[in-house]
Order: structure tokens, then C-alpha cells, then sequence
């Protein structure tokens, strides 16, 4: 069966996924909503570079939605990161299905007022995170779950990017729509990641985030430990050469684990021996996942209850930063 599918923000993360998903067979995007003209043509364009039909445009999300019931099933979002919970909503609430952009809302108010709406209608959610949805990601979680690895220990985590000069001057480095720096932008791959495969609730943090100049951070650490004893730090650094990279390293008593944040590769050592090095395709995965989700296929991989586990992990980060390092205690849900 063909996906009718709609777009909400026709930026370039939409324009880069739609090379793919344009092409695909059992993809067919009918519309697009996005404030800026410019970047709705070069969304069409890109579609029919790809040899599909270019969808109809639309200025705005309200309009999309009420225009396109009967004519489409779902919808991605990829708007910037303060409007998600808004535009969520209203996909969700307007009947279709959705395929929201990460991270999946901006606090914990927004992500429960998401899990309340998912289960109200039974519409299908999925968040985009690379690494939520990438095999080699949940493989490690259902080995880790099974025993393979023994228990675990601590996990550190790391990424980087020349994200202060990548985004110079864009709405990325806007508090007031971005939501956060760094930290919240490439760093979400790392922590929602971290809350897959940490598979326990942060019970406790102390954060510091450095903005070297901007409006938003560009470098910050965390402390952190789980509901099960092992312990977590993460380091972001924002400010940098060229390249984006990212290392996770997951200490077990039987193994250590290393994988990106977005799962594209993963090495893994139990008791000594190595397995050989894994990598994993990762731009068109998203969808193909989304589609398996919605057919049945597939359990869902990257969920609304895991994105509120990352909503409560960022909302303490804020707080502890505030207060200079501040420990902040994390209620259980």
C-alpha cells in the first residue's frame, strides 16, 4: 500500500529526506506546509528531481491539514524545535498519523500532553531520532535486556560538530524557537540514544553548559545516575573543526559496547573478544521504519514514552545549569 504522506516544515532536513523517500514506490508525498515560499519550491523541486509529482503547497499547517483529509494518511514534522508540540497536536488530533522530527518537544508538559493524545486516539507516533530507530541501536538493548552483557555499570557519551559556525546566524542558534543550543540540537541524538540503551529512568544530575558568546550553549556536561545504580556522563561540544562525530561507550560487567549516537556503527567486546565492527544505513530508515510501525510489522522502536524519558532528562539539565551545577533529583514517573 502507497503512503499519502504530508510534510509540516520544508527545510533542508525535509529536502534531504525527501531525495529518498520520494523515489521510494510505496511513498507518495501529496503536500507541504512551510512559511517560506522559497523553501516550499526547493521541497517541490527536490521531489520531482526524484521523479515524483510535486505535492500541493500550503502556507500553513492549519490549512494542510483540513485541505488534504480523505487525500492523505500521515505526517512528517520538521519544523523548528518549539513549535513540535504545537504542530504534533494538530496532526494527531486532525486524524493522521505522525512522523515527528527529533527532539520530540521541548518540555515535559509538552511530551505528556503527546502521550496523552497518542493514547486517546490510537494514532500512530513515531520520533525520528536516527538512533531510536537504528537496528543496531535496539539489537544492543534486546542483547543488554537478555543478559549478553552482564549488568551495566556507567556509559559515557561524547559528541561534536563545528555546529557554532555550521549554523551561524540561523534560527538553530535562536533560543527563543530552538529550544536550546548544542546541547538540545545534535546532542539529542546522544541523550535520547543514551535513554535507549540505558533502559532505566534518570533518578539524579548535576549539569554545566558553557556558551562561549551565544545566546544558547555550545559545550556542556552532565552527570547523571539511573534508577539502576549505573552511572552516566555525557560531554557536548559544539564548537569546533569541521565534521560531526559522536562516541558512546556502555560499560558492562561482561562487556563494554561503543556506538554513535545515530547508529550508524557499533563495536562490541564481551569478555575480550571483539565481534566485528557493524555499520548501518541510516538516511532512509526512518520512513521504512515509520511504514513498518503503521502496517504492524514492527513494534515501535522510538516512542512517545521513551521521548517523555528524554523531555524529564533535558528539563533537569536546564535547571541544574541554572542553578551553576546545581544536583537536581528527578521524580519517578
Amino acid at each position: 500500500m502507497v503512503l499519502r504522506l504530508g510534510v509540516i516544515g520544508a527545510g533542508l532536513k525535509a529536502a534531504d529526506y525527501a531525495k529518498g523517500w520520494a523515489a521510494m514506490p510505496d511513498v507518495k508525498i501529496v503536500a507541504s506546509a512551510e512559511v517560506s515560499e522559497l523553501s516550499r519550491k526547493r521541497f517541490a523541486d527536490t521531489c520531482e528531481v526524484a521523479g515524483a509529482l510535486r505535492p500541493a503547497e500550503y502556507a500553513n499547517a492549519e490549512t494542510m491539514l483540513a485541505a488534504m483529509q480523505g487525500k492523505m494518511d500521515a505526517v512528517y514534522v520538521s519544523t523548528p524545535h518549539v513549535f513540535h508540540g504545537a504542530n504534533a497536536l494538530a496532526v494527531i488530533e486532525a486524524g493522521f498519523d505522525l512522523l515527528l522530527e527529533k527532539p520530540m518537544v521541548t518540555t515535559v508538559e509538552e511530551a505528556l500532553a503527546l502521550v496523552e493524545a497518542e493514547k486517546r486516539t490510537g494514532r500512530t507516533v513515531v520520533i525520528a531520532f536516527q538512533g531510536g530507530l537504528s537496528p543496531l541501536v535496539h539489537d544492543t538493548k534486546n542483547r543488554a535486556r537478555r543478559g549478553d552483557f552482564g549488568d551495566l555499570v556507567s556509559v559515557n557519551a561524547s559528541i561534536w560538530e563545528g555546529w557554532a559556525t555550521n549554523y551561524a546566524g540561523q534560527w538553530k542558534q535562536n533560543p527563543a524557537i530552538s529550544g536550546g543550543g548544542f546541547m538540545f540540537d545534535t546532542g539529542a541524538h546522544m541523550m535520547n540514544t543514551v535513554c535507549v540503551l540505558a533502559d532505566a529512568e534518570f533518578e539524579r544530575l548535576s549539569a554545566y553548559a558553557n556558551n562561549r558568546g551565544l545566546a544558547v550553549d555550545l559545550a556542556t556536561a552532565v552527570a547523571a545516575r539511573l534508577s539502576n545504580g549505573a552511572l552516566v556522563t555525557f560531554n557536548a561540544a559544539g564548537d569546533g573543526p569541521p565534521g560531526c562525530a559522536s562516541a558512546i561507550t556502555l560499560f558492562y560487567t561482561k562487556a563494554i559496547i561503543r556506538i554513535d549516537a545515530w547508529g550508524a556503527w557499533r563495536e562490541v567486546t564481551i569478555n575480550g573478544v571483539a565481534e566485528p565492527r557493524e555499520e548501518n544505513e541510516i538516511r532512509d530508515t526512518p520512513m521504512q521504519t515509520f511504514q513498518a510501525v503503521r502496517d504492524g510489522r514492527l513494534e515501535n522502536p522510538s516512542t512517545v514514552a521513551n521521548g517523555l524519558r528524554f523531555a524529564r532528562l533535558w528539563d533537569a539539565i536546564k535547571e541544574s545549569v541554572t542553578g551553576d551545577g546545581t544536583p537536581v533529583t528527578i521524580q519517578a514517573p
